[in-house]
């Protein structure tokens, strides 16, 4: 299988000046990346994923592990020519126009000028800012600053596609918006990593998600499979009992109704014995015993929560 990301073992310490202990902003994270995938990195505040992230594009050395972007160093120039990067906080000289800017990298990139003038003008409205292309960016909204940013980074018409906390100053027309363009961006074969705090988000996007709290990996794997093996609830699908006496029970935390004759019921898996053995007792008819699917939001805040403790 072609990885476009491995990290292995990466380790980051930094030491604050005027300070005699370091700082273990990531203290030895493994994971990959896989081709033509939408990966989540998610995590609580100060978790280490924008350092993860800086080290993933070049921009500081590990203390310790390796990091591999297309088989390459992340310090390879063939690498970094197959990446487009929008860091949290784009700054942008602000008196520039945003096809100015967007001009200025056209060049970096070695764009002749027909190819920049028409992939400025895609671009701009592909973000959605065909209207203010000729506008100074100091007149730019937060959310506009960073639709330009994203334009920035698909420029060069990148294979991977780096984003960290790119919907921060959307409305929610924006990120719908943003949300279909990254569908939009998978159709088309590319592969995006990108970290972000609105899990809605993320739980409707990704693939696969990395959870990093304190530096460390709490969880990692495909989405859909993380939300079910983690839950600490099951459901039972019955027939033949009624939802009042249910509601009765010890252990059980919800019932609903499917139709006239089954119900839904909602416990804890180390409750789900007791509960058989009630549903059989009463005389019920047990259709199918199965992992209730978890929100991503309740998976991060189990798995930050019992670190925490």
């Amino acid at each position: 299988m072609e990885y476009v990301i491995e990290v292995k073992n990466f380790q980051k310490s930094f030491k604050p000046p005027f300070r005699l202990k370091r700082i273990h902003a990531v203290r030895g994270i493994t994971f990959e990346v896989k081709r033509g995938e939408v990966f989540g990195f998610l995590g609580p505040n100060g978790a280490g994923k924008t350092t993860t992230i800086k080290a993933i594009v070049g921009l500081i050395t590990p203390s310790a592990g390796e990091i591999k972007v297309f088989g390459e160093s992340p310090f390879s120039m063939t690498a970094k020519k197959r990446i487009g990067f929008l860091p949290e906080q784009p700054y942008f000289y602000d008196y520039l126009k945003a096809s100015e800017l967007l001009d200025i990298f056209g060049r970096i990139f070695g764009m002749g000028a027909d190819e920049r003038k028409r992939k400025i003008k895609d671009l701009l409205e592909m973000v959605g800012l065909a209207h203010a292309g000729d506008r100074v960016l100091r007149k730019y909204s937060k959310g506009m600053l960073q639709r330009v940013g994203l334009a920035q980074a698909l420029l060069n018409d990148p294979e991977l596609i780096i984003l960290d906390e790119p919907m921060s100053g959307l409305d929610p027309i924006g990120r719908k918006e943003f949300s279909d363009l990254i569908a939009s961006l998978k159709a088309k074969g590319k592969t995006i990593f990108f970290s972000s705090h609105i899990l809605a988000d993320i739980e409707r996007l990704c693939d696969r998600v990395l959870v990093l709290d304190k530096g460390m990996v709490k969880a990692v794997g495909d989405l859909e499979e993380l939300l079910r093996q983690r839950s600490w609830e099951k459901e039972a699908l019955v027939k033949g009992l009624s939802e009042e006496e249910v509601r009765t029970w010890e252990g059980v935390s919800a019932v609903e109704k499917i139709d006239s004759e089954v119900l839904r019921i909602v416990f804890k898996t180390e409750d789900t014995n007791k509960i058989v053995a009630k549903v059989i007792e009463k005389g019920g008819i047990i259709h199918s015993v199965s992992d209730r699917r978890m929100s991503l939001e309740a998976l991060v805040m189990k798995l930050t929560e019992a670190e925490a403790k």
